[in-house]
């Protein structure tokens, strides 16, 4: 089982998606965690919503540092918006596959519940899909720099 840490700064809202996601898709191949560089220490509630709209669970989340991943033996990391790509990552990451899954923040749109949702929808429809194309991958017989190349054209796809 490959364990994949999806990395964002606040580790509220995406990397909170991106980590139920594989998790309730990933079946037995993958195990999720979501950590953040500077986590806000609540999650989200509109992710917690999104999560039970798609009827998937919101036990046991919680808004982490990714300082306390360096003993999970993490096999890829993921970030998930462009603040968490541009700075340094923990030395414990060096040698595991790391990819870029940029999108904007939900967390930061304004306007009516409605509006609202519908950038919650679109952060988890696009994460869905692109946890579909990782799913899809024969990760187990590619090399690194393979599986590095296929997540970062995955973090690519105009969605």
């Amino acid at each position: 089982m490959l364990k994949v840490l999806i990395l964002c700064t606040g580790n509220s809202c995406r990397s909170v998606l991106g980590e139920a996601l594989i998790n309730h898709l990933g079946g037995d191949r993958f195990q999720a965690f979501s950590a953040g560089s500077h986590p806000t220490g609540k999650v989200n509630a509109n992710a917690l919503a999104t999560l039970e709209r798609h009827s998937i669970s919101t036990e046991g989340f919680s808004s982490q540092s990714w300082d306390e991943f360096g003993d999970k033996g993490i096999d890829i990391a993921i970030t998930v918006c462009d603040s968490a790509a541009g700075e340094a990552c923990p030395v414990y990451l060096n040698s595991v596959v790391r990819a870029h899954w940029g999108l904007p923040d939900p967390a930061h749109v304004t306007g009516s519940p409605e509006v609202v949702e519908a950038a919650f929808e679109a952060t988890y429809a696009a994460l869905e899909k692109r946890i579909h194309h990782l799913l899809a991958l024969p990760v187990e017989t590619m090399s690194k720099p393979e599986l590095t190349e296929a997540l970062n054209k995955i973090g690519a796809e105009t969605l």
